[in-house]
C-alpha cells in the first residue's frame, strides 16, 4: 500500500486535490466548498455527495484518497 501518496480529502488543498484521477479545478473547488457547508468527510465514499462526483469518479479515486479525523 502507498499510504504516503494518499490524498487527505478532509485537509489537502485544492493543489493536492487537483492530482487526483479526473478531479479538475471546478471538481477541487466543489471538494472545497462540500467541506466548508458540511464539515469534514467521515468516510470516503462521501466524496460521491460532492456535485459532480459520481460512481464512476469514486471507483477511479478511491485508491488515491482517505479521510482524517
Amino acid at each position: 500500500e502507498k499510504t504516503e501518496s494518499l490524498v487527505d480529502i478532509n485537509r489537502d488543498g485544492k493543489e493536492a486535490l487537483m492530482t487526483l484521477n479526473g478531479i479538475g479545478s471546478s471538481k477541487a473547488d466543489s471538494i472545497l466548498k462540500y467541506r466548508e457547508e458540511n464539515g469534514l468527510f467521515q468516510a470516503i465514499e462521501e466524496i460521491k455527495n460532492v456535485s459532480g462526483i459520481g460512481d464512476a469518479t469514486f471507483e477511479n479515486l478511491k485508491d488515491s484518497i482517505t479521510v482524517s479525523p
